[in-house]
């Protein structure tokens, strides 16, 4: 009886070690103090071209090179991830090319034919080729020959060594070849999990330079004493871990790191509550926010607290703290963040707390940085509706949360143990689950969608 109570109270060993982040996250740091001085040290080695700090998108691109090579090395020298089961994969029983041949070409063939389609999406989808979206779209396409010339020896290779080579994207190239049978629901998980990469992926990239360049070229030592710029800057900065880490992580869904993509979340709840936080179904995070504003009239924390140095300064500190814990959900993924995904369980970090660390302090930091019930022209209609589509904004990422949860309690026991454990023994979750228990009535399991 003691044996089962004490592993009943032991938290799930996590899939990704903390290191993977951290490695990562020193990874960036280093970059940045490089792209800063720049000028130091290209005039010190005498180097051409211009001797200035490196602020531009592709310094900013460099840097999912950089983070990301020095995250693999730690999971494959450290973690040693590619020994993992999980990975699919048995490095010590080759088998000879002759007999994966017709395999890869089939799994080639659908790999290729989605590269083909997802680029069809992205001519199509006139927001692509405006704004933000446009660089990302240049990124793609000097990325595009690289990637089909390089999928095929990296296909007959890892062909070789997979226990099961045909995997969704066989089942894709199977379909479209017609010459084997192949399994529907396998084609849907691929397409799930390349429309996430294909849809998610774009965003990452197109939204990383800005961030970067300013991080690059601020002056520190000039905001030092001002709470509102050097908060605003920290915050900048945090978010450009998130922005960085987790555009990573999209990229790196590779098997031999252990980090594919096992399944895209099948519930439809779960695509329309994510699909509207991000353009072009945006609503009140970024860009316009016809439907679901709630910064209508609202002058923002600073407005407010003007001429209160004190307030100033903690609510600064408080709201830092906030981002922090946002961009530490993230990293604490490693190579493996990623939408909609499953990709393993993740249970250090911020995950010992509760299970959506980052939906909590996003949420939280909106509250606390607009302050919606206070508005600048006095009306008490938009004080009302700032207030109410706030909270609607709160609700709609707690039912993101929700389809989330169902997704991976469908497909892994070890997240149904983290999922329990964390109902018992986290704070945070153990609170928020006795409060909803009270409020809300049980409901059947979410379905998947067809």
């Amino acid at each position: 009886m003691s044996n089962a109570r004490t592993a009943a109270s032991r938290r799930p060993a996590s899939d990704v070690s903390a290191g993977v982040g951290l490695s990562g996250l020193v990874a960036l740091f280093a970059w940045l103090v490089v792209c800063r001085n720049w000028a130091v040290i290209a005039g010190a080695l005498a180097l051409p071209g211009p001797h200035a700090p490196m602020s531009g998108p592709y310094a900013a691109v460099a840097t999912l090179f950089v983070t990301g090579t020095a995250m693999s090395l730690w999971s494959v020298m450290v973690d040693k991830v590619h020994l993992r089961p999980s990975t699919g994969i048995d490095w010590s029983a080759p088998r000879p090319l002759s007999q994966t041949l017709d395999v890869s070409i089939t799994k080639i063939a659908g790999l290729w034919a989605t590269w083909a389609a997802i680029g069809f999406y992205y001519c199509v989808g006139r927001w692509y080729w405006d704004g933000q979206y446009l660089f990302a779209m240049e990124v793609i396409g000097v990325a595009a020959v690289p990637v089909f010339v390089l999928s095929v020896p990296y296909v007959f290779w890892l062909d070789r060594y997979m226990v099961n080579p045909r995997d969704h994207a066989w089942h894709f190239g199977a379909m479209l070849i017609g010459r084997e049978a192949w399994s529907a629901d396998e084609v849907k998980k691929h397409w799930r999990a390349w429309g996430i990469k294909a849809f998610f992926g774009a965003f990452m990239i197109s939204i990383l330079p800005p961030g970067f360049a300013h991080v690059v070229e601020i002056d520190f030592g000039q905001i030092a004493a001002d709470p509102v710029a050097l908060g605003s800057m920290l915050i900048e900065a945090l978010f450009l871990i998130d922005v960085q880490i987790g555009t990573v992580g999209y990229l790196l869904t590779l098997r031999p790191l252990d980090a594919h993509i096992r399944s895209g979340n099948p519930f439809l709840a779960g695509w329309v509550a994510a699909l509207l936080c991000y353009p072009p179904f945006v609503w009140g995070t970024m860009g316009r926010a016809d439907v679901l504003g709630y910064e209508v009239n609202t002058g923002g924390w600073a407005y407010w607290m003007q001429g209160h140095d004190v307030l100033l300064w903690g609510w600064a500190a408080l709201m830092v703290f906030l981002t922090a814990i946002y961009a530490w959900a993230t990293f604490a993924f490693g190579i493996r963040f990623s939408n909609l995904t499953y990709r393993g369980v993740l249970t250090g970090g911020p995950y010992r707390f509760t299970r959506h660390p980052a939906y909590l302090s996003k949420n939280l930091f909106w509250w606390t940085s607009t302050l919606p019930f206070l508005v600048t022209n006095g009306s008490l209609t938009d004080m009302v509706r700032n207030t109410v589509l706030l909270a609607l904004v709160s609700g709609i990422y707690y039912w993101r949360a929700r389809t989330e949860e169902a997704h991976l309690l469908a497909e892994d026991p070890k997240y149904r143990e983290y999922h329990a454990w964390m109902t018992e023994n986290a704070p945070i979750t153990r609170a928020l689950a006795q409060i909803a228990g009270r409020i809300r009535p049980r409901r059947a399991p979410l379905q998947p969608a067809e």
